[in-house]
């Protein structure tokens, strides 16, 4: 029998090897992945529950700026609705009927007393003019030929050797010569002045409006040609209540039986929110009280000089009524108003913020006066309430107690003197 080769019995022997021999092989490395993976859960495990317990650290209390109340003696003002007007509206209209030949200003532009304005035809006026002087050197003729009848036959009466009936007829007829002669040289001022009325000129300084008139119109003395206005000082027109009047009525009364103008200081706002750099003052109030709206009109009075106002604008004239004493002010932004009802957010001393109903008075520049529900000295909150709002809404158990916050101090970028 041939030998089998030995490397050939090695392989046959790794063939042959039990099924129970490669089953404990299985088992042992099944056994080393299970233990592997017994040591390594928890460590996961441990892991994952050391993420679980790290939470986010919580947030402080909202920061808000607070301002402290201010208590102070404040005017009170109040405004009305005016309109400005010139205390001269002069309508330029010619005095005679003629053809407009000539504009001689710019319109809108500053005009003077006595400026030329307009230039109307002047011929037929010209003609009535020499026309009216030759009736006056006719006149003269026969006024002479009287005065040498007159004359002659005065020593003739006197010597009888005339009737004393020519002489009377002689001096009736000087007397009707003369008259004649006045006559005529009044015809003639009348045509001189007609000629004069051709050129239109201003009566009044002021600002002259647009022509309403153009070059070769007929004019005449119905024609509104243009309008020229003073303004300066200008008028501001405004209408108080009957109760306001009536508050006032023996200080006005007082000035008017004086004859002189109040003291009454009185600031005009433009139209644009500016203030009138000029302040007035009353100069005048209307005799009657509208019985259509129950008001009275009063007009003050503004110096103009560089025609800053002009009339016809709108604006609103302020004045003080009173003083309100010891009011408590704090800037309107620190005010909530929820259906017409008004609180504020009240920083206590220990930091927590509280809700607190108020009333409130009238408006004092950017602040507001509060007439019940604060104290001088007490903190509210000017910029933050949304956050004390969403703090609120976050934990409502704390809102009766206080809402902890951390205050700084609020400043003001400015603040006005009166009440709006």
């Amino acid at each position: 029998m041939q030998s089998v080769p030995e490397h050939f019995s090695v392989e046959l022997k790794k063939e042959i090897t039990s099924p129970c021999q490669q089953s404990a092989s299985r088992q042992r490395g099944c056994f080393g992945r299970a233990t592997l993976l017994g040591f390594c859960l928890p460590v996961l495990l441990l892991i994952v529950g050391c993420e679980k317990k790290e939470e986010k650290p919580q947030a402080g209390p909202p920061e808000v700026l607070v301002s402290e109340v201010v208590q102070q003696n404040v005017p009170i003002f109040q405004e009305w609705v005016s309109q400005l007007n010139g205390p001269v509206n002069a309508d330029i209209t010619p005095k005679v009927q003629g053809y407009l030949l000539k504009q001689d200003y710019q319109n809108g532009y500053f005009v003077k007393k006595g400026q030329l304005l307009f230039e109307l035809d002047p011929r037929q006026y010209q003609a009535a003019v020499e026309q009216a002087a030759a009736q006056v050197e006719i006149a003269k003729a026969g006024l002479s030929e009287a005065d040498n009848n007159v004359a002659r036959d005065t020593p003739l009466a006197a010597q009888n050797a005339i009737p004393q009936k020519q002489l009377d007829t002689d001096l009736s007829a000087q007397a009707a010569r003369k008259a004649q002669v006045e006559a005529n040289k009044a015809n003639l001022d009348n045509a001189k002045l007609n000629l004069a009325w051709t050129k239109v000129y201003s009566p009044i300084y002021g600002i002259a409006g647009d022509a309403k008139s153009q070059i070769g119109d007929l004019v005449g003395p119905t024609t509104k040609m243009a309008t020229v206005s003073q303004v300066n000082p200008i008028w501001a027109y405004f209408n108080i209540s009957e109760s306001s009047y009536l508050g006032n009525a023996a200080e006005i009364t007082k000035v008017l039986r004086s004859g002189k103008r109040g003291n009454v200081a009185v600031r005009y706002i433009q139209a644009d929110g500016e203030e009138y750099p000029h302040g007035g003052q009353i100069t005048q109030v209307n005799r009657q009280v509208s019985s259509g709206t129950g008001t009275i009109q009063l007009t003050a009075e503004f110096p103009n000089p560089d025609a800053i106002l002009r009339p016809g604008g709108f604006g609103r004239v302020r004045i003080q009524t009173s003083e309100n004493q010891n009011a408590l002010l704090v800037p309107q932004a620190a005010v909530i108003e929820i259906q017409s009802m008004y609180q504020l957010i009240v920083v206590t001393p220990d930091n927590k913020a509280v809700f607190r109903p108020v009333k409130v008075g009238v408006r004092v520049g950017a602040n507001w006066i509060i007439t019940d529900g604060l104290k001088p000295g007490e903190r509210v909150v000017v910029e933050g309430i949304l956050k004390v709002q969403q703090a609120a809404a976050a934990a409502p158990q704390l809102v009766k107690e206080g809402i902890p916050v951390s205050p700084k101090p609020y400043v003001a970028a400015a603040s006005a003197a009166g009440s709006n």
